[in-house]
């Protein structure tokens, strides 16, 4: 039962002649507002299809078996390998390693480390494919691109496809992590038709809601029967989210990096293909940057004048 008006007087006036030039200590009554990325953010489904069910239960004692020898297996070479050195290499063969190949098509089973993804899956048109190369010696990815807006009255961009790797995995199925600290340049062996791509570099985050900050930076091809070597400096790769730029930039960080990408969406509709040999990484000494862009601080601090 609430009290009458001239009850609650005199209590209102005593707090505002003890504190009248201080706000009240009382809860604000506006709602609070959330930044954009700290928001929970799923997976994209399109309107109208149920949701998945991504972990079904399915029991299967044999494979259960095999399951358990493999991650024994991976836990014992784990264990072992680090009584050699870093990754199971001698120490002094790891501080004087310049160049180091991380990815090497080399046969059918060099596939299996990656995956292909296009805008099929929202709804979209576009068509991606990987093969082996000739001789079975590179990799080769092909498809067409489409940037028809799918009829669903929610997406209003479409055309890209997307090579990616697949995160590495320790035993009991653990999330491993690429070291590459020890270098400073990104090494690819490509051949192209001509048409821009992005590079998706993707570390391990801290929140939740930073799983889709990745690191980008372009590579043109040039088109033609001739291969060409690109060297990219880490220090030029950016932080984006979602596609979008972030205005808090900050140098990569190669000591948990979890997978890399190649990306197309330049917005010319038409047949592609980009011919991979080897992704390395190499320590490059001319290269002393840091960082590539400039940062300024939010609040700089004010100079005496004496």
């Amino acid at each position: 039962m609430s009290l009458p008006k001239l009850a609650r007087l005199p209590s209102a006036r005593l707090l505002t002649s003890v504190l009248p030039h201080h706000q009240l200590l009382l809860p604000p009554l506006s709602p609070l507002t959330i930044p954009c990325r700290t928001k929970i953010q799923r997976d994209y489904r399109r309107p109208g299809q149920p949701i998945e069910n991504k972990y079904p239960l399915n029991f299967n004692f044999s494979k259960g078996i095999e399951g358990i020898k493999k991650h024994f297996t991976l836990m014992k070479d784990e264990f072992f390998g680090r009584w050699v050195g870093p990754e199971g290499k001698p120490l002094i063969e790891h501080i004087l390693e310049q160049n180091l190949v991380i990815w090497e098509f080399r046969g059918p089973e060099s596939l299996e480390q990656w995956t292909v993804s296009s805008d099929q899956e929202i709804g979209g048109q576009s068509e991606a494919h990987l093969k082996m190369g000739r001789n079975d010696n590179t990799c080769f990815l092909h498809g067409k691109l489409s940037s028809t807006i799918p009829r669903d009255g929610e997406t209003r961009y479409s055309g890209y496809c997307n090579m990616r790797s697949k995160t590495p995995k320790a035993s009991f199925d653990r999330k491993k992590h690429y070291d590459w600290s020890s270098f400073n340049t990104l090494h690819l062996r490509v051949r192209g038709d001509g048409r821009p791509w992005m590079i998706n570099i993707a570390t391990e985050t801290y929140f939740s809601h930073q799983k889709d900050d990745i690191y980008n930076y372009f590579l043109y091809t040039r088109g033609g029967p001739y291969w060409q070597e690109v060297k990219i400096p880490f220090s030029k790769f950016f932080l984006s989210h979602r596609g979008r730029i972030q205005d808090s930039q900050h140098a990569i960080w190669l000591d948990k990096v979890n997978t890399i990408g190649f990306t197309l969406g330049d917005k010319a509709d038409g047949h592609f293909q980009l011919e991979v040999d080897f992704v390395a990484v190499s320590k490059d000494y001319a290269h002393t940057e840091e960082f590539a862009y400039e940062m300024y601080e939010r609040n700089p601090k004010r100079e005496r004048i004496e």
